[in-house]
Order: structure tokens, then C-alpha cells, then sequence
């Protein structure tokens, strides 16, 4: 039985296939596209996951697409009876609705094939229920409580819920206005990002304030005893006069605050203006904030349910301040977030509602890796670097490994592409830049010859899991660079590239299991230099993450990259 997932007519557009319960292939759309987030249909994502199966759309058995415009009808038309929203929202709505509810002829239409050479059944499976579904059904427990929290779809905010089994069951829910995503959202345009996908940069910024803001945020986002929290909308456009977005091709969002939080906080930052203390703390606030909230939630599901097991799904998962102080700070005793938390991860779950849930198919998979892309044998790689007229060597593992180590430990930056690409917005050492983490000039250096960031957004750690407890105050595994820790005061002199003006760092732990050539090459490097952790950033220069051996030469070559290690092969710049 072939199950497609599908994330279509919304940032991250996706694709995921399983087959008899076992991941098979998932990857996001703007990897092959090469325009970040990209939204629409994800044609070229649901082709690499059909050859990767060596199938044709004739084997699938069931599709389904991570939107339901039937959910919670009746809300939506209470809700237009009372607020009678704008011409245009409804007009927005009511076109993306139509592409969602006809998806076998978009289907059929992108891939080229006649209808009835479809025979498979499609689903449309409720926006959070299929955020629910991407992190418990492919996570290590049986039973679990389960978070989703996002912007909106399909009407909700925020879901909470139980899972057990093949089952999962919803327990409480925040509708549309309301919504925390849409507060960090309109935060971070008010800060001075505009561009969606920009809400990361505000964790990072965070680190640089103090949160006197919390108390005026708190009027805002009011937390209820007995149920969750709502907002005072009049800070907010959203709810009233609807906001224009673009869901095709390059994803936008029209501006969301309103003139009331502008007259009460002050103007809104230029981007790329100056970073005053006002903005630094705004961002310190709404951090909090956004904590406070989060914990409620959790510690509330906790209540509920009696569960010490924790699934988190939902764009709001991706903030990994929040998720590195679940297990210290309520009763859950275990946590699972999948790599790809944010929409582009509904793909996934929605293959697995469909295949548990709707079927009722027994548990089958854990998901211990995001390695699930696309990958390039050496002679794939040759082929690219001899079109590409580069001089290069070819090196047997145990050469590669040596080599490369002693490069980042003699303080060169270094490409690494290796197998199988990484699911979700983080590198996690298949598409990754490699560096020394104890060069306290590294961050800029990175920054001047590559990624050209801003200059408060930290590097990241990737660290053997078996030496966690030596660097950080928690060892509890993560794998896919989703939780920050605290980086024990004694080690932060030691590794300060990869160490937040906080003093923590989001951490990618690395078992040999899962990845055992990432693995071997930062043991290198700890044998070399006494330090088992490497600075880790994405493979890319303002653009997706590299997906093809062309797509990493040419980084290479247009970048102040010291050295390429693709696939057997090795490249350095003189």
C-alpha cells in the first residue's frame, strides 16, 4: 500500500510517501524549485518521491492533502455572520478552498497523466490534526500528549489532543482570530523582518534583551485559567480587515499589526536599520511571552491527560528556546518534535492519518533520522565536478574523514555533501558548512565569506551524543537541532563560536546509528583537537538549502568556501 502526503497552497509545500507503514521518501518543494518556502503544488517533490519508489501515480493507493475546507464549517460561518469579513478575505478564501477541495485534478493536471490513471482515493485530512499526526505516529511512544500550534489552518490555531495507538483524539481547541503564531508573526514584522519564514531571527535576537515589554504583551495575549488564552485583536489586522497573502510560487504576508500597536510600542524598525535596545528588548518580550503561553498550554495538557510523553507539531515547535525547557519545567519525562515541525511536515502526517488513523493499520516506523531526500552516487558527483572543469581528488572514507577534519581543526570552512539530503529547515551534516567551533572569530568569518547574516543569529553545535553531558545541562538526545540547552560556563571559553550571548546552544546530537560518516568525522575531530562537536550551518547562501552535487559546486565556487568534501570526492581553494 503506497500513501502520498501532500502540503500544497501553503509555505513549505511538501511531499511524503510511505509504503506499508515505512518512509519511503519526503522532501520540501523549494529544494527543487530554489525560491525558500516555496508554496502552490509540490510537482517536483511528488515526482522525486515516486521514483524514488521506482512506482508511477497508477501504485498509489491513497492521497491526501493537509487541508480540509469542510473542518469546522460551522465556525466559519458564525464567524462571517458576526464579523462580516472583508470582500477581499472572503474572496482569498474562497479561491484557495477550491484549488484544496479539487485536488485530484490539480493531480493529475501537474503530473501529466489521465484521470483514470488514478485510481487512488483522496483525503483531505484537517490542517493540525495532520501537525498532531507528523509527530506522534512516527514517534517513539504509544501513548502521548500531543501540541499543535501555528498561525491558522482550516480555522484553528492551536490543537490540543491525546494520542494512543493508531489513534489520536482532540481535546481542545483555539479558533480563528485567535492565534499565537500570528502574534510572534506580526511581532517580527513590527521588528523589522518582513519576510515570512523571518520569526527565527527573532529567537536568536532575543538573547540581546531584557523582557520589559512582558507585561504589556500579557494584556495582549491573555491567558485563561480554564481554558487557553485569546487576544486583544485590536492589536491586530487580521480578524478585521483580512491581510493579503501569496500561497504560489514565492510565499508573502502583508503586514499584521495594527495602528493601535504601533501608537502604544512606537514605529515599527526599517529593515536592516539599526537594531536599538527598544527592538532587542521588544524581541526579549516576545520570547517570554510566547514561553508563558506555551507552558500553559503544555502543563494544562498535562493535567488532562496524565501523560509523560510529549509530541510537538506546529510552526511554533520550530522555537527551540521554548523546547529545550519542556522537560525541565512541567512533568513531561520524554519529548518528540519531528525535524520538519512547521507546515511542510503536514505532508508527512498526513500519510500517516491516513494509514493509522483513517485505515486503522497498526504502528510500524520511528522516525530516528531526517535523511530522506534525494542522494547522488560518485558517479552523479564525478560527473557534476568534470562539467564544472574544478581539480579534485578522490578519496577513500577513511582519507576523507582524516582530511577533512584536520581542514576545519586548521580553521578552513568546509562544504560537506553526503548522502541522503535532510528533511525540515536544518542541515543536519548531509547538506551542511562545517567549522571550528572554538574560534571565536568563526561567527563573522562565516558571516563575511558566506551567509552573510545577521550578526546577532548564532551558529550551531552538532556534538556526539555520547559526550553531551560534558558540554551542555541536559543530555536528553536530539538529533534534529530543534531544542537549545544550556552550555556548561566552564566550556563556553572552549567553544565559543557555537555559544549564544545566553550562554546556550541548539544542539544537533549526533548518534553513529543514524549517521555514521558525520559521526566518524567529528570523532576525528575530537582525536585532533580534543573538542567532539563542529559548527554546523546550512549549505547555502541565502537561498534553500543545496539539494544537487551542481547546486554544491557552484556555492563553492561562488562563496569564500576553504574546501568541498562531496560525496568520496575533495576540493580546496588555494
Amino acid at each position: 500500500m503506497y500513501v502520498l502526503g501532500i502540503n500544497a497552497y501553503h509555505a513549505g509545500s511538501s511531499a511524503c510517501l510511505i509504503h506499508d507503514g515505512q518512509l519511503v521518501a519526503a522532501a520540501e518543494e523549494e529544494r527543487f524549485r530554489r525560491i525558500k518556502y516555496w508554496a502552490g503544488f509540490p510537482v517536483e517533490a511528488i515526482k522525486f518521491c515516486l521514483n524514488q519508489a521506482a512506482i508511477t501515480p497508477a501504485d498509489l493507493t491513497h492521497i491526501g492533502i493537509s487541508r480540509n475546507p469542510s473542518a469546522n464549517l460551522h465556525k466559519k460561518v458564525m464567524y462571517a455572520l458576526r464579523r462580516r469579513p472583508s470582500f477581499n478575505l472572503i474572496k482569498q478564501r474562497l479561491g484557495n478552498m477550491a484549488e484544496v477541495r479539487d485536488t485530484k485534478r490539480v493531480f493529475v493536471t501537474a503530473l501529466g497523466v489521465p484521470p483514470e490513471a488514478v485510481r487512488a482515493e483522496f483525503h483531505n485530512v484537517e490542517h493540525h490534526r495532520a501537525h498532531m499526526a507528523s509527530a506522534f505516529f512516527v514517534s517513539p511512544f504509544r501513548e502521548a500528549a500531543i501540541v499543535s500550534v501555528d498561525g491558522f489552518g482550516d480555522f484553528v490555531s492551536t490543537m490540543l489532543g491525546r494520542g494512543k495507538d493508531n489513534r489520536i483524539e482532540v481535546l481542545e481547541t483555539v479558533n480563528y482570530p485567535h492565534s499565537l503564531g500570528i502574534v510572534f508573526t506580526a511581532v517580527t514584522q513590527w521588528l523589522g523582518f518582513p519576510n515570512f519564514g523571518d520569526e527565527g531571527k527573532v529567537q536568536g535576537l532575543a538573547g540581546y534583551g531584557q523582557p520589559v515589554y512582558l507585561e504589556d504583551l500579557r494584556k495582549i495575549v491573555r491567558l485563561k485559567p480554564n481554558r487557553l488564552f485569546d487576544l486583544d485583536l485590536d492589536y491586530f489586522i487580521h480578524w478585521a480587515e483580512g491581510v493579503d497573502m501569496t500561497w504560489d510560487g514565492c510565499p508573502a504576508l502583508a503586514t499584521i499589526f495594527s495602528e493601535k500597536f504601533v501608537k502604544k510600542f512606537g514605529p515599527p524598525r526599517k529593515p536592516r536599520s539599526e537594531i536599538t535596545p527598544v527592538y532587542a528588548n521588544m524581541a526579549a518580550s516576545l520570547q517570554a511571552m510566547l514561553e508563558e503561553a506555551e507552558f500553559h498550554a503544555v502543563r494544562r495538557l498535562q493535567r488532562i491527560t496524565g501523560e509523560t510523553a510529549l509530541c510537538m507539531a506546529g510552526g511554533v515547535a520550530l522555537n527551540s528556546t521554548f523546547n529545550g525547557k519542556v522537560l525541565p519545567c512541567t512533568p513531561f519525562k520524554d519529548i518528540f518534535i519531528q525535524p520538519a515541525a512547521s507546515d511542510g511536515g503536514t505532508a508527512l502526517g498526513v500519510a500517516y492519518y491516513i494509514y493509522h488513523h483513517v485505515l486503522g493499520k497498526p504502528r510500524c516506523f520511528v522516525m530516528t533520522h531526517s535523511y530522506t531526500g534525494p542522494r547522488f552516487t560518485n558517479g552523479n558527483i564525478e560527473n557534476a565536478l568534470l562539467d564544472s572543469n574544478v581539480a579534485h581528488q578522490r578519496l577513500d572514507e577513511e582519507q576523507l574523514v582524516c582530511q577533512v577534519a584536520r581542514l576545519v581543526a586548521d580553521g578552513n570552512v568546509v562544504g560537506w555533501f553526503q548522502g541522503n539530503m535532510e528533511w525540515g529547515p536544518r542541515a543536519l551534516g548531509n547538506r551542511s558548512i562545517l567549522a571550528d567551533p572554538r574560534r571565536r572569530d568563526m561567527k563573522d568569518v562565516l558571516n563575511t565569506r558566506i551567509k552573510h547574516r545577521e550578526p546577532f543569529r548564532p551558529f550551531a553545535p552538532s556534538i556526539l551524543q555520547e559526550s553531551v553531558g560534558e558540554y551542555f545541562d541536559q543530555t536528553y538526545p536530539d538529533p534534529f537541532m530543534i531544542k537549545t540547552y544550556g552550555i556548561h560556563e566552564r566550556q563556553r571559553e572552549r567553544i565559543p563560536a557555537v555559544t549564544h550571548v545566553d550562554g546556550t546552544g541548539r544542539l544537533q546530537t549526533v548518534d553513529r546509528e543514524a549517521n555514521g560518516l558525520y559521526w566518524k568525522l567529528i570523532h576525528e575531530f575530537g582525536q585532533v583537537t580534543g573538542v567532539p562537536i563542529v559548527l554546523n550551518t546550512s549549505f547555502n547562501e541565502n537561498e534553500p538549502i543545496v539539494c544537487r552535487p551542481e547546486e554544491a559546486i557552484d556555492c563553492f565556487l561562488r562563496t569564500r568556501m576553504d574546501a568541498l568534501a562531496i560525496g568520496n570526492f575533495l576540493m580546496k581553494k588555494q
